[in-house]
């Protein structure tokens, strides 16, 4: 495993407790009925887009381990699978901040990068693979 595999993937671990901190979170305010039920819906939209993004970040810097990327390479795509994740979650949690129910904010514009960084993110890994 090179540094940079390892490096990303400690940063992806250590960063399942806040995904499983933000469930709690999600469960005290539904339970204390602070939300509105749009905020609700983007909460829980965003928080299972972050986990399910981190399992998919793991998937991927193993597959990267094992096909010998290079460092730079990996690096490239490890942060592109992170920006992607907390732009892709994260926009869901802005746009329950500061969005309206039907109405597009830049959460939802967040949201829509996020997907790009991760498109990007999957093909160059896609690449990678198949040329090594």
């Amino acid at each position: 495993m090179s540094t940079a595999d390892r490096w990303l993937t400690v940063i992806a671990l250590v960063s399942v407790p806040t995904v499983m901190f933000g469930g709690y979170s999600l469960l005290r305010l539904a339970a204390a009925r602070r939300l509105t039920d749009f905020q609700l819906s983007l909460f829980r939209a965003g928080h299972a887009h972050a986990g399910v993004l981190l399992v998919l970040t793991l998937t991927a810097l193993s597959i990267a381990a094992r096909a010998g990327l290079s460092d730079p390479y990996t690096w490239v795509v490890g942060a592109l699978l992170a920006a992607g994740t907390i732009s892709q979650s994260g926009g869901f949690f802005l746009h329950a901040g500061i969005g309206r129910p039907g109405q597009w904010s830049f959460g939802n514009t967040l949201t829509v990068l996020g997907a790009g960084q991760l498109t990007v993110a999957l093909l160059l890994l896609a690449y990678a693979v198949a040329t090594s």
